[in-house]
């Protein structure tokens, strides 16, 4: 492993999938509100895209324990990939949901884990 690589094999310093992701809606179809019974259907469609774009770690705590960033690019990377997640998850609630779940300063994590208690 070189020194621009991550603990998980990608180099530290390459363009992150999740970034390239235009429109979450084209992949999460369904959007999730209060009024709706879809929680399951639409935890399966959002987790199913975390895993394919490396992000699944910013919602679930993982089977084996993610790398810690460790330099301020990978600090920055980590902050800008979790509020990616987050602008997911907003995208794809309804309005109601969203004024019930929305914290500010919240991590991805935090609001995947208040929206699982509401369901």
């Amino acid at each position: 492993m070189t020194k621009d690589d991550s603990k998980d094999g990608s180099k530290s310093s390459a363009f992150h999938p999740a970034l390239a992701v235009p429109n979450i809606r084209n992949h999460v179809t369904v959007t999730l509100g209060l009024d709706n019974d879809q929680y399951r259907l639409w935890k399966t469609l959002f987790m199913n895209h975390a895993k394919s774009h490396r992000v699944l770690h910013h919602i679930i705590d993982p089977t084996r324990k993610a790398p810690s960033p460790s330099s301020a690019v990978d600090k920055e990377l980590w902050k800008t990939l979790d509020a990616t997640v987050l602008q997911w998850i907003y995208a794809t609630i309804s309005t109601d949901l969203l004024e019930t779940v929305l914290e500010e300063d919240s991590t991805a994590k935090a609001c995947w884990g208040r929206i699982r208690d509401i369901f």
